[in-house]
């Protein structure tokens, strides 16, 4: 397919007439029907226009092939932040169930569904973690040296708080939860930073 074809399909797809596509451009109508019959092609000022419009990369334009790589980050980006929101969820259902069985009398089977959900919501961030590390290694951003800084002083005011708590009541057998409210917290820093860095990636 030339690039004539590509643009005639593409303002097609917008329902656009030759006229006014060449008023958004700041073009004649000749011009653009030049384009689209490969009697000529687009000025190199006016490709980045043309992607911009039509929300393409100038390699769809010019060779028709789709940026590939982009496509995938973004897919592994909503996978990551997916998993991640679904833990969250898991540990939230693991203190609800305690509490619900506790309060029905089956404390017992409340503790083994509690494990349960634990083991699976900490199973699935395993698996989100290694995929991610999986990656193509590049340096870190900005971004994720500040998402690095605010979780480990989220684990340091955790232990913290662990040792201070559980020095004053005793309980030992109960403030391990802490951890596993810090684990939470965690978890929500890290979607919260995914759904920060996709924000930033639409607006670029």
């Amino acid at each position: 397919m030339t690039i004539g074809e590509r643009l005639l399909n593409l303002r097609k797809e917008k329902n656009l007439s030759q006229e006014e596509l060449a008023n958004i451009l700041d073009v004649s109508r000749q011009t653009v029907s030049k384009w689209e019959t490969d009697q000529s092609t687009p000025d190199f000022d006016k490709i980045v226009p043309l992607c911009n419009y039509f929300g393409i990369t100038t390699d769809e334009l010019l060779t028709g092939k789709e940026n590939i790589i982009e496509a995938n980050n973004d897919n592994r980006t909503k996978t990551f932040a997916r998993n991640i929101a679904i833990a969250v969820c898991m540990y939230i259902m693991s203190l609800v169930a305690v509490i619900g069985f506790g309060a029905a009398g089956m404390g017992e089977i409340g503790v083994c569904v509690f494990f349960v959900i634990i083991a699976l919501a900490t199973a699935l961030l395993v698996y989100n973690g290694i995929t991610n590390s999986n990656k193509e290694k590049i340096q870190e951003t900005k971004v994720e040296k500040e998402e690095k800084l605010v979780k480990e002083i989220v684990d340091t005011i955790g232990v913290i708080v662990y040792f201070i708590v559980s020095f004053l009541t005793m309980a030992w057998h109960l403030t391990w939860i802490i951890f596993l409210i810090v684990g939470l917290v965690n978890a929500i820093i890290s979607l919260l930073y995914s759904l920060k860095d996709d924000k930033k990636e639409g607006k670029e």
